[in-house]
């Protein structure tokens, strides 16, 4: 993690709190290679205490906590943490804690991250219980990282809100699925693996390698891991957090991670590998293109490197969206009616990363009433496994979908996801919604039954099940703005087989939307002369005017309209029925 200036003052009363380094504790790490690394396994076995797997709840109420960034105490998690803005959410320390499951969404609640997978030591202690290597992380992103090793993410399947990456590597010498965190928290990583295959080396040739782990004490990892954990250890330096984190959970049990206390023992280790500090051209030329309510297109000019640039990083708003490996990308999962500026950064093998493209804005269109928003047909779940009832977890079109308690093998027109004792949920969509049309029939035995549909945990009606295929619409929901999906059976034993689910926008520019204020009215209607005119109190407060076409797509907006005057002008805008929209009003007007 890198230092940060600000919260230095803070960084140093927290380190000083917790106990420091003994004196004399490494007075017996002398060698190089395997034999320091060796010497070192004998220091932090001695002492460690095995506090058991509950014990690390009671270990993040010290070990885990921010004091560096917002400095509100909440729980510190890597894979939500934004070092250089607004975090997109905070756990609060006990309350917002969670096991293995209670969460569908980001935000949700932290559990317990192995940064090396305890299905690799068969969850044996005291491997399982401790917590140098063992971080408080946000549940849905822990379980999107799932058993994956670490390494560099070409093209991305899951991005969490702060751009902890899972995706296809592109780490030299290995092209599985890993899991990328944010460059601020790559050493971080590094260090805790490091400790890892110190700590247990004796016991390794006994592990899972996981694409990760080497079957012996020396190296301890598979090449192509070593490498990259070393770049990630030069590139990111041991921060006051580290060092506070160590202080803390030696306290907790009695140990400590050697290579936040002395990061040159990495190197005195392993040796200094030949790293690619050479970073990529910028790519130029970007240009956005076919913007829809909720995605713009973008190209660009690639970028070039001194050995290959591996992925592209694509930003909006200053947030990541996606990466592809490509000189295309589509960015989803927008927000209607909303001005993005977009820029694109390379990076190569190494984690490189080049300057930022030139800058593109572009704005997303308007959800018009009633247009269509989107549809989930079950086509990216995962491969078909054999007939068993867990959780499934997919995306598509940017929205993550889980189910509980459900089986994938099912069909109706398609795949179709099977829900026993469980339900469906999606991540926020955007754009509202008016309605919603699903694809149902009763598999097996049982009898005909209704589902219940919420949408941002309010009911939202019910739909009708049997052993016949049914398509049933629910109308008048009119949610805006962003909502969540959620389909739940609670008839116990019934096993109903969902597909073809989609649903209806509901934006604030369907002319069911006309607002009924006798106090606020245009004239003349229709308009003529290319004038409009407002009647009305405290037009001079309005800060905004909006005119859209029925289909919602955005014709002029005007800021502080009514300052001087009370009309709008008009000139440019076609023939046709349009409607103005301002804070609290919307009417409708024919241009004739």
């Amino acid at each position: 993690m890198k230092r940060i200036l600000s919260f230095f003052l803070v960084s140093m009363i927290t380190i000083n709190a917790f106990a420091q380094v003994p004196t004399g504790y490494y007075s017996t790490a002398t060698g190089t290679g395997q034999t320091l690394k060796s010497q070192l396994n004998l220091i932090i076995t001695a002492g460690h205490q095995d506090l058991g797997y509950g014990g690390l709840w009671t270990a993040y109420q010290t070990t885990d906590r921010d004091y560096f960034y917002e400095n509100d105490g909440s729980i510190l998690d890597i894979y939500s943490e934004r070092p250089t803005a607004a975090d997109p959410y905070n756990f609060t320390i006990t309350t917002n804690q969670c096991g293995s499951s209670g969460y569908s969404a980001e935000g949700d609640c932290y559990n317990r991250e192995h940064i090396v997978p305890q299905s690799l030591f068969n969850e044996a202690s005291p491997m399982k219980n401790d917590v140098h290597f063992i971080r408080a992380t946000d549940g849905k992103v822990n379980g999107e990282r799932s058993n994956y090793p670490f390494g560099i993410v070409g093209n991305a399947t899951f991005t969490s809100l702060n751009g902890t990456k899972v995706g296809t590597s592109v780490s030299a010498g290995y092209s599985g699925i890993v899991c990328e965190p944010i460059d601020a928290f790559k050493g971080d990583v590094a260090r805790m693996i490091f400790y890892f295959v110190t700590r247990y080396e004796t016991q390794l040739s006994g592990f899972s390698s996981g694409n990760m782990l080497g079957g012996s004490a020396f190296p301890g990892l598979q090449t192509w891991e070593l490498n990259q954990l070393l770049a990630w250890h030069a590139a990111d330096p041991v921060s006051a957090e580290e060092v506070a984190r160590n202080n803390a959970s030696y306290n907790y049990q009695s140990n400590r991670n050697p290579f936040i206390d002395n990061p040159a023992y990495v190197g005195l280790i392993w040796g200094t590998p030949v790293i690619d500090t050479q970073a990529p051209t910028a790519a130029t030329n970007l240009v956005a293109s076919n913007p829809t309510i909720n995605s713009i297109s973008l190209s660009w000019t690639a970028a070039t490197d001194n050995t290959a640039v591996a992925v592209y990083d694509i930003y909006a708003n200053g947030l990541l969206k996606t990466s592809v490996t490509g000189t295309t990308a589509t960015i989803s999962g927008l927000t209607p009616s909303t001005t993005y500026s977009m820029y694109v950064i390379a990076k190569d093998g190494s984690g490189n990363s080049s300057p930022q493209s030139n800058i593109v804005t572009e704005t997303t269109l308007s959800a018009p009433g009633g247009g269509s928003c989107g549809t989930e047909d079950f086509s990216t779940m995962p491969a078909t496994s054999t007939p068993v009832y867990n959780t499934q977890t997919w995306i598509n079109n940017n929205i993550t979908w889980t189910a509980t308690d459900a089986r994938i093998d099912e069909t109706i027109t398609g795949r179709a996801i099977t829900i026993r004792n469980g339900n469906l949920t999606s991540t926020a969509i955007a754009g509202g919604i008016q309605s919603l049309t699903v694809t149902t029939q009763l598999k097996y035995s049982g009898t005909a039954n209704n589902l219940t549909l919420q949408i941002n945990g309010v009911n939202a009606g019910t739909i009708p099940y049997s052993s016949t295929v049914t398509t049933t619409t629910i109308n008048n929901i009119n949610v805006s703005g962003n909502f969540t999906i959620k389909i739940i059976n609670p008839t116990t034993g019934n096993r109903i087989a969902i597909d073809d689910l989609s649903w209806s926008c509901f934006g604030t520019l369907g002319t069911s939307d006309v607002s009924k204020d006798k106090s606020f009215s245009i004239y003349p209607n229709p308009v003529k002369n290319n004038e409009l005119f407002v009647k009305g109190e405290n037009l001079n407060k309005i800060s905004n005017a909006d005119i859209y076409d029925l289909s919602g797509k955005l014709i002029k907006s005007i800021a502080n309209p009514f300052k001087t005057s009370n009309k709008i002008n008009l000139h440019g805008v076609v023939k046709g029925t349009y409607i103005l929209k301002t804070d609290n009003n919307s009417v409708k007007f024919i241009v004739d």
